[in-house]
């Protein structure tokens, strides 16, 4: 039996490595992505890129329905998409909270209130990607964390909703990644090194995580061997929160 995905923020960083994880594991997946770097990813009767704003109210649906239309079924949804800040409060602007919340939390509902009865038939999962910003308090980053916040609450209430329908729903929180969604935050900073600096050593590794180390959680979540997990929260962050 072949299964299906829909990934979003599938172009670069997690979002990519998750995709390629998922076919090398024999899923069919609709990879989505504003960037037009997602139609790198096609691969014939394996992955269908779909570019497309996750933001756009209309954007769930068609991604579901290009999943359900291609491959007949829906058994993985991978909220990724996501946006960083790194901001003192009082810099943060309204349009700052509006663009995250709108970037970070209404996409992952929006996926998946119009993924979840599929994923009821096939006794699917959901797996959302948060951030250990979610789970402890870091400086300058209060609508980041809200929003990562917001997803882990999330991926909780879903998963105690729709159990008794034979859907999980687990999100993994990343500490830094080494992708060029940390390298464009650092390089905003006064001094990139020192920045770099302090990440390294707040992470008991002495190290950043590979995009792929965080892929594997996700497809290890989403894998049958994860059947008695739901509502978990997996960090993948190097002994950050254990500090």
């Amino acid at each position: 039996m072949e299964l299906s995905a829909v990934v979003t923020g599938a172009a670069r960083g997690i979002g990519r490595e998750v995709v390629e994880q998922l076919s090398a594991a024999g899923y069919r997946v609709v990879a989505v992505d504003l960037s037009p770097e997602v139609n790198d990813l096609a691969k014939a009767g394996a992955v269908v890129p779909l570019v497309a704003d996750v933001t756009a109210p209309g954007t769930p649906a068609a991604a579901i329905g290009r999943a359900i239309d291609e491959f007949g079924r829906l058994d993985l949804l991978v909220n990724n998409a996501a946006r960083f800040l790194r901001r003192p409060v009082l810099e943060t602007t309204d349009d700052d909270f509006d663009a995250l919340f709108a970037t970070n939390v209404r996409p992952a509902f929006r996926f998946a209130r119009a993924a979840l009865p599929h994923l009821a038939e096939t006794r699917g999962s959901i797996v959302n990607t948060a951030s250990i910003s979610g789970l402890v308090g870091i400086a300058n980053q209060s609508v980041y964390a809200m929003t990562k916040g917001a997803v882990v609450q999330l991926t909780r209430q879903l998963a105690v909703e729709w159990a008794g329908r034979g859907v999980r729903v687990n999100a993994v929180a990343p500490g830094a990644v080494d992708t060029g969604f940390m390298d464009e935050a650092r390089a905003a900073d006064p001094d990139p090194a020192a920045s770099l600096a302090v990440t390294l050593a707040n992470h008991p590794i002495g190290r950043m995580s590979a995009p792929g180390e965080v892929a594997r959680a996700i497809v290890f979540l989403a894998a049958p061997e994860s059947a008695g997990i739901t509502g978990t929260i997996l960090s993948v962050d190097g002994g950050y929160v254990a500090r």
